[in-house]
């Protein structure tokens, strides 16, 4: 996109936060912008600053995004980008979560992002000038750290989803672009992100602010505005960048991450090499 003027973006997520800070930006380009999240007073308030229209919705039923794409057809007759960044963050240790903490997050964080590409995605394509896609993942999609393993699986998922449907619409003919997005610590509600999980759930899976996270005790976190993050996603559609980073400065544990797979990679070639004669036999006589 060269352009955001006049485009039409369906932002979920976004009545606090990033998804706030991106539509903010957006707006800043001349975008209208379809609010989506839980609040409907906060989402209210979003349409009111941005000059589009507001849906209180659960993004974990399939049917909502269905819905929210005739809605924002009806009132702009298109849609040009999809935000899917409604999500929580909440921590456990693996060994204590609950089968219920497992799909309530992955419900939220993983499911929501499949239901938006399912229900939009078809409308992109059918829009003339094409479109954009942007997952909002983490830079925990793409290292793992104590308390974080459920967390980071389903980021971890969302940039699977990301890359592989990127790959396939560039098969199509790029008319629509992918992107995931990586933030860093941003100034948001993801702390509160189990607000909206039903009371009775159980589970071992709680809000923890990230100053008292483990690993983080008296860390000097660089946090930044929500809205600030919105400019860099907003510049990454622009840009047509698959992985857009808040903070490219704080990915030593990504690099560390891939050095130790490229070492076993190696590691495994030389044990491969050193196997005895019929090992190797055995495979020049059956490939397959």
């Amino acid at each position: 996109m060269n352009t955001l003027e006049g485009k039409v973006a369906i932002v979920t997520g976004a009545s606090s936060g990033i998804g706030l800070g991106i539509a903010k930006r957006l707006v800043a380009r001349k975008c209208r912008i379809v609010a989506v999240g839980r609040n409907q007073e906060a989402l209210d308030e979003v349409a009111a600053l941005t000059g589009g229209i507001a849906i209180a919705a659960d993004v974990t039923d399939p049917e909502t995004m269905v819905m929210v794409g005739q809605r924002a057809l009806a009132e702009f007759g298109k849609v040009d980008i999809l935000i899917n960044n409604a999500g929580a963050g909440p921590m456990a240790r693996m060994d204590a979560m609950s089968q219920g903490d497992w799909k309530w997050l992955i419900d939220l964080n993983l499911w929501s992002v499949i239901h938006g590409i399912q229900a939009i995605l078809p409308i992109l394509k059918a829009n003339p000038a094409g479109g954009h896609i942007v997952n909002t993942s983490s830079i925990a999609g793409m290292f793992v750290g104590p308390g974080i393993g459920a967390y980071a699986t389903t980021k971890f998922g969302v940039v699977a989803i990301s890359e592989t449907l990127r790959a396939e619409l560039q098969q199509d003919g790029g008319k629509i672009g992918v992107s995931v997005f990586l933030p860093g610590p941003i100034r948001s509600n993801i702390h509160l992100g189990s607000r909206n999980r039903p009371q009775d759930a159980g589970g071992a899976l709680k809000d923890v602010e990230l100053e008292k996270a483990e690993g983080f005790e008296g860390v000097q976190i660089p946090w930044m505005d929500a809205e600030d993050a919105g400019e860099i996603a907003v510049e990454g559609i622009l840009a047509n960048r698959l992985y857009i980073w808040t903070h490219p400065e704080d990915t030593h544990p990504i690099i560390a991450r891939l050095r130790d797979i490229e070492a076993s990679i190696d590691e495994s070639a030389r044990a491969i090499a050193e196997l005895p004669l019929h090992f190797h036999q055995r495979r020049r006589e059956n490939p397959s």
